[in-house]
């Protein structure tokens, strides 16, 4: 045996056990119990809706620049207005027809029950009065403090009051990187700097305006900022006000626009989709979907495409169906007032909310599937369980059907007509509503039900396994969302009836095998069979090497490319060392840029292995020349996994990247399936 496949076979084996026990206990000082995580977040998992406000000196121009009229918040960059040119907004921001308490009235008119603001957007202009800076509002026309006015009317109102605060910021002199098209040289800069300028003004909002709900951070993603930067920011907040919310965009790995956390050391205490609805929701997971009510979050005077009252009311309910929370947001005018697009849709779905407000506050995620007539949301009450049924299509025969439920029905009525009783009947295992002939609200009508005890929703398990191919013994777990129902299983590839194996703790299996699961209630089969198949494999042989050197390859290349290019038909830039698969410290360039990383990792035991490679933009990773996750194509930092068996020792490693323009990053991690993910350590890496 070579002397690099012993090192890797032997005594790295510690140091992988260490690396993984590392992420399993919380990250920061203030990564407090779940105890206090739950107290903090329980007004805003009672809250559901609230509204996001993006306004700042890029009202001014109102999205035109030269005669494109497609700019918005970010048009210091999209039209790429030099800092000193930009600047001349702060001399023309008067809105003079500003009013807090109109705003904070329309807001909860609307049924929203908190909002954040942008108190400074990546363009660095802040809207409230900062000591450590002399680009804010005290030095415009406007002269007043307007994160004060709108703090105390939110406090008069019985609003909570939140900061929207950018990480990036286009303007300061001490941020990195550069914008690639500007012209202002980096030499001097000092990104440490601006970091205590960056927790200096956080520290005024949460000293200055009394107690805040949310700190909401947003543009972390560019290569200078780090979980070593993010978890004393988080830390920070808590310090300063310890009942605060922080979104997990003060750390990074956020996954993309998908706003969900790929590594769970990251600091943060809720997922951000971003202009997105989870499919099937984030069981498990507190997060948020922040929403445009057009196609821009900043004001743009010549927009006209705005969603419908009667979509933007849905996505109020289907986010609630799955146990989200929905910020709408409006984008003011220069003048100080919202558009009037929006203070329509803010009243006309206030009006829905005046009716029906209680199938959203303080609900939980639906426990059932995809119903075709709607989304339900639920409120557990004691010895019963109250559903609230929106109807988005009614019955044409009257019958509303709710699929699949054990439990025995109670009463049922209209939240808009509460006085008449619905008729409810089971129907096998289903129950059929009766309803009236006419639709009361043909945006969405809500009808309240009824039951006994808790949810019994007759569903099959779903099987749980780290991986479907195996190496050593696996674990294989059946969950399901009822607590009334029992699972049982088989192995032999029967479908399991009332005398198979019940399922009450996880199993392993440890040779080639197929999963068959299905639900039962008081003995009786309710449910589909579900299978899942295992296939045990032989684990790639590791290489035979020697004489190797800490690190891996990098060679850089420069190119504007919308997908990963032919590295070997490209012209190589330069080529060195670098420790691990990460970004060079001190990049000579942040766009138009790829990097191929090449040389051997170890792997301490014969396993199946899961990677994840997390980039912006495009990225692949191979090992023994096949490939093993594909992150390739233009978009926002996310991470994907790929799956394959390894025996002990060193094999082949390759991970390419490039990215084109806006933020980059790049991570591998990896574990043993069903072991928690982490960074792929640098000594695991060498190269010749």
């Amino acid at each position: 045996m070579s002397r690099f496949r012993t090192l890797f076979s032997c005594g790295m084996v510690s140091i992988l056990v260490l690396t993984m026990a590392a992420c399993s206990g919380g990250a920061g000082r203030f990564e407090t119990d779940k105890d206090d995580k739950d107290r903090r977040m329980e007004w805003w998992r009672e809250a559901r809706f609230g509204l996001f406000i993006h306004w700042g000196l890029y009202s001014i121009p109102a999205g035109e620049w030269k005669d494109d009229t497609h700019h918005a918040e970010w048009i210091m960059t999209t039209a790429q207005i030099p800092v000193e040119e930009y600047e001349q907004f702060l001399g023309e921001f008067n809105p003079v027809e500003f009013d807090a308490d109109a705003w904070v009235r329309m807001a909860k008119a609307a049924g929203m029950k908190y909002i954040v603001i942008t108190s400074k957007h990546h363009d660095g202009f802040a809207l409230f009065d900062s000591e450590v800076s002399d680009y804010d509002v005290m030095e415009t026309p406007f002269k007043r403090d307007i994160m004060a006015e709108l703090a105390e009317a939110c406090r008069r109102h019985d609003m909570k009051m939140c900061w929207y605060h950018s990480i990036m910021d286009w303007h300061h002199p001490d941020y990195l990187p550069r914008r690639g098209w500007e012209t202002r040289s980096a030499e001097g800069a000092d990104f440490d700097r601006y970091v205590e300028y960056l927790r200096g003004q956080v520290t005024e909002l949460l000293t200055n305006y009394g107690d805040i709900g949310i700190m909401w951070f947003d543009g972390e993603w560019e290569s200078t900022w780090s979980h070593d930067y993010g978890q004393p920011l988080f830390d920070l907040c808590l310090e300063l006000q310890p009942d605060v919310i922080v979104n997990n965009r003060v750390d990074v790995n956020r996954g993309g626009m998908e706003g969900i956390s790929t590594d769970d050391r990251s600091a943060g205490d809720y997922g951000t989709p971003e202009q997105q609805i989870p499919a099937t929701g984030l069981p498990g997971v507190d997060w948020e979907t922040c929403m445009t009510m057009n196609r821009y979050w900043g004001y743009n005077r010549a927009e006209t495409q705005y969603k419908s009252t009667r979509e933007l009311i849905r996505m109020l309910v289907d986010i609630a169906s799955k146990g989200g929370n929905y910020l709408l947001n409006v984008g003011p005018t220069p003048e100080g007032t919202f558009p009037q697009e929006s203070i329509e849709r803010l009243a006309e779905i206030g009006a829905w909310m005046d009716v029906n407000g209680e199938s959203i506050y303080g609900t939980t995620a639906s426990p059932f599937g995809a119903v075709p007539w709607g989304r339900i949301t639920m409120e557990p009450q004691g010895r019963k369980t109250r559903f609230y049924l929106h109807v988005f299509d009614w019955p044409t025969d009257g019958q509303l059907i709710l699929p699949g439920i054990g439990n025995r029905p109670g009463r049922a009525w209209l939240l808009s007509d509460r006085g008449e009783r619905i008729p409810v009947e089971r129907v096998d295992s289903d129950l059929h509503l009766s309803l009236p002939a006419g639709m009361p609200d043909e945006d969405c009508s809500v009808v309240v039900l009824e039951v006994k005890g808790e949810p019994i929703v007759y569903e099959a398990p779903t099987i749980e396994a780290a991986a479907t191919i195996l190496v050593n013994p696996i674990s294989v777990s059946l969950t399901s969302r009822s607590t009334g129902l029992e699972s049982r299983y088989t192995l032999d590839g029967s479908d399991p009836d009332a005398r198979s194996t019940l399922y009450e703790d996880p199993f392993t299996v440890s040779a080639s095998t197929t999963v068959k699961a299905r639900s039962f209630h008081e003995g009786v089969p309710v449910s589909a069979v579900t299978e899942k198949s295992f296939t045990r494999v032989e684990p790639a042989p590791a290489v035979e090497v020697s004489g190797l050197r800490d690190g891996l390859t990098i060679e850089e290349y420069h190119g504007n490319w919308d997908l990963l290019p032919d590295f070997d038909r490209q012209r190589r830039v330069s080529s060195g060392s670098i420790a691990d698969v990460s970004l060079p410290d001190a990049p000579d360039r942040v766009e138009y840029v790829g990097y191929r990383y090449s040389g051997y990792i170890g792997i301490p035991r014969d396993d199946i292995y899961i990677f994840t490679l997390v980039s912006d933009d495009g990225s692949r990773l191979l090992i023994d020349g096949n490939v093993v996750v594909d992150n390739d194509g233009l978009h926002g930092s996310q991470g994907l996994e790929g799956t394959v068996p390894l025996a002990a020792g060193a094999h082949e490693i390759v991970v390419e990247w490039f990215n084109k323009t806006g933020g980059a990053d790049l991570d591998l991690l990896f574990a043993p399936a069903g072991e928690r993910a982490a960074r792929v350590p640098a000594s695991f890496f060498k190269r010749r």
